[in-house]
């Protein structure tokens, strides 16, 4: 019986030397978060410049023209450009040979999107 209660002793003593150890080791590198000099939280969704006091001469903003999005083929490969034909938004470094011959027919042309959402449902749908 005093072999077991030894070993156990043994056992305590060396665990409690390696966690004093450990703790020693690690207090100094774990340090707490500092504060950025000045850095401001939002804390507020709305800002004063937004609140409307009086609704009823509040005329609606005009809305934006929506950006429309070109999907193309280009070296075998699709391409998202922007409504302009010319400039390059997403290089997908998707094949064309991953889609349908039809849609290859399509993508050959182009097609239109009028959200980026629209695209990556489209290029989605083809894919999975």
């Amino acid at each position: 019986m005093k072999k077991y209660m030894f070993c156990f002793l043994l056992f305590a003593a060396t665990s409690l030397l390696c966690l004093g150890i450990g703790f020693v080791i690690t207090k100094d590198s774990v340090q707490p978060e500092e504060a950025i000099p000045g850095a401001t939280l939002e804390t507020e969704t709305v800002t004063e410049d937004q609140i409307v006091i009086n609704q009823e001469k509040v005329s609606p903003a005009p809305e934006k023209e929506k950006e429309k999005f070109y999907l193309v083929s280009e070296d075998g490969y699709l391409l998202v450009l922007y409504q302009d034909k010319t400039t390059i938004c997403l290089y997908t470094h998707m094949p064309v040979t991953d889609f349908p011959e039809e849609e290859r027919g399509r993508l050959m042309d182009g097609i239109w999107f009028s959200s980026m959402i629209e695209v990556f449902n489209y290029l989605e749908s083809y894919t999975s």
